[in-house]
């Protein structure tokens, strides 16, 4: 490494400090941490670090409150959120703040953070994702019990697609991700998935054409394919919209939680 990159960690939880400042230490970065978020917030604005990781339930600043603070003083500096929760709802409030990706407690190693900090700091960030997927790809989980069914998870938001993929595989079922119309289209025939979580804005082709192209199709399999809609637009005109067009359900993104997907998937699905 050239040039000591400084990462910031403001997390309460002791033990996972200590973790993560032995592992991003060794790799070559230069480590400070915060216990509380008044403590970080004042350790951001006197050190001036290239990354921040951010817990979000602290003491004396909650996660939320250094992000608006940083949005306040126009810091702009990266942040990534280690959340206990990961629910949909708490990272739409989070990436509207400014975050730039998003780790769960429960879920994560100390190498998966190691190589978020890399992929953040060296330059690569966001704008390469889409490269990064050049098909449809399954997800798979060895330690969990498959059920045999097949989700093709349509969402170009990495956070979003992340989490809910993890979360569905932890669940059992075997989900592909695709990350724009065009690729959603060849999945639902490449694949024939048992059910479909289709975001509405989406690059190119939004959720609303392919859901008529889907439900349009000669192919009895592909247009019976169950489909939930995920999306940002909550507004009435857009859910009738979608349920006229022969939508099984919609689902806000800022309202709705990992959960409560797979039990509109089950109840959908008729486990």
């Amino acid at each position: 490494m050239d040039e000591q990159k400084k990462v910031l960690i403001i997390e309460d939880e002791h033990s996972l400090v200590d973790l993560l400042v032995a592992k991003l230490e060794k790799a070559g970065y230069s480590v400070n941490f915060a216990y509380d978020g008044e403590e970080g917030y004042k350790k951001i604005l006197e050190w001036n670090p290239d990354l921040v990781l951010l817990d979000i339930v602290m003491p004396k600043m909650n996660g939320y409150d250094v992000l608006e603070k940083l949005v306040e003083d126009n810091k702009k500096i990266p942040v990534i959120i280690i959340s206990n929760s990961g629910q949909p709802v708490e990272i739409e409030k989070t990436k509207k703040l400014g975050a730039i990706d998003h780790l769960i407690k429960t879920e994560f190693s100390p190498l998966d953070v190691l190589n978020k900090v890399k992929k953040h700091l060296d330059g690569s960030g966001a704008a390469g994702e889409k490269s990064d997927i050049p098909e449809i790809l399954p997800l798979e989980d060895p330690k969990v019990k498959k059920l045999g069914i097949k989700v093709l998870l349509v969402e170009d938001d990495s956070f979003l697609r992340e989490i809910c993929g993890r979360k569905l595989t932890k669940e059992g079922y075997t989900v592909y991700e695709s990350i724009d119309g065009e690729q959603a289209l060849n999945g639902v025939k490449q694949i024939n998935p048992d059910i479909m979580l289709l975001d509405i804005i989406l690059p190119a082709i939004d959720g609303f054409q392919i859901l008529h192209q889907i439900r349009s199709d000669k192919d009895k399999k592909i247009s019976e394919t169950p489909i939930i809609m995920l999306s940002n637009l909550g507004q009435d005109d857009d859910i009738k919209k979608a349920m006229d067009m022969g939508a099984n359900d919609y689902l806000v993104k800022a309202h709705f939680t990992t959960e409560e997907i797979v039990a509109k998937m089950k109840k959908i699905l008729g486990k």
